[in-house]
């Protein structure tokens, strides 16, 4: 058998989206299994055992420049693709199902109208299945999986799951310390209501005796990198890591604490010890809680059909909290 996954964007998707290879490997494992996605994460998947190849595609670039001309010219190439058993788009977009439906395959699936991200989507399947929008994507993305493939899943192999990230090589960070704890700070997000108070990161860094750093992918975040500093002078700063190299970086840590932010879940995917901090979004749904794995969620009611980018309610998550949890998590060790 032949197939090919559907999941264009964005890094923490993806990642939420990986874990189902290893389900299909093992009840299938002569299958052939590609993955179309946007080029910007290539390098998240082409290290992947279980994957034969990575199609990219660059329908961000073509609506950035508002091109028709790129974007027939994306779905031309797409129409190469192939030919496949089948399809399973896990993105729920018009967009993803519209590259769905022009992959030449026997059959296509995805989500229904009711619970696809964008209801148009569903038309573009020959196959649809329902499973709430609202639930976890970790669970969402199995259950697709499960239908489209008839493979049985249940939440102890997800608990039990391998780890599933891979960097190309080996990366040694004498930032890391050899005689120290190891804790990882991600203050970056994409959009300022998920984002923890750069004061309220430094405060946690000068409560545990432990080595901190910070990542960073963009100027402002390299500033937000820059004012933990200030106010926690022993955290160090990390230089702009490419992909590969931060997932080898956070293999190789003690804990992660960050927003909801690809880079936090990666920790999942690794099976790092990992808090993550909601607000504004929905921590039972963007987020897989397992021992090691644990969520704090301001006391905000979040809509997962229609976010509220002003919520600022993550700033409430108090410190003593997350010392608490990271103490625990760290004695897990």
């Amino acid at each position: 058998m032949k197939i090919a996954i559907v999941k264009l964007s964005a890094l923490g998707d993806i990642v939420h989206a990986m874990v189902v290879l290893q389900f299909i490997k093992n009840h299938y494992p002569k299958i052939e299994i590609d993955w179309v996605v946007e080029k910007d994460f290539k390098e998240l998947l082409e290290s992947h055992p279980d994957i034969n190849k990575v199609h990219v595609v660059n329908i961000k670039n073509a609506k950035k420049k508002k091109s028709i001309y790129l974007l027939l010219n994306e779905l031309r190439r797409v129409r190469k693709f192939g030919p496949y058993d089948l399809v399973i788009d896990l993105q729920g977009l018009i967009k993803s199902a519209l590259i769905t439906r022009m992959i030449s395959a026997d059959k296509t699936f995805g989500f229904d109208k009711y619970s696809a991200r964008e209801s148009l989507a569903a038309n573009f399947y020959k196959q649809t299945f329902n499973f709430d929008y609202d639930k976890n994507i970790v669970e969402r993305n199995i259950a697709l999986i499960s239908f489209a493939l008839k493979i049985p899943i249940i939440e102890e192999n997800i608990q039990k799951k391998i780890p599933f990230l891979f960097s190309n090589r080996t990366y040694f960070f004498k930032t890391l310390s050899s005689f120290k704890k190891n804790i990882l700070l991600i203050p970056g997000a994409s959009f300022k209501s998920k984002c923890y108070p750069v004061e309220k990161f430094a405060e946690v860094a000068t409560e545990i005796d432990a080595n901190f750093l910070v990542i960073w992918g963009s100027q402002e975040e390299k500033i937000m990198a820059n004012k933990i500093q200030a106010l926690a002078p022993k955290v160090i700063i990390c230089e702009k890591l490419s992909l590969d190299a931060l997932i080898s970086l956070i293999s190789q840590v003690s804990l992660l604490i960050g927003s909801d932010t690809g880079p936090t879940h990666i920790g999942w995917a690794l099976n790092i010890p990992s808090i993550t901090l909601f607000g504004s979004t929905p921590g039972y749904r963007n987020s897989y809680v397992t021992k090691i794995n644990r969520i704090i969620e301001s006391s905000s009611e979040v809509n997962p059909f229609k976010l509220d980018r002003n919520d600022m309610s993550i700033k409430d998550i108090e410190v003593q909290e997350i010392l608490l949890v990271s103490k625990n998590l760290l004695n897990q060790e």
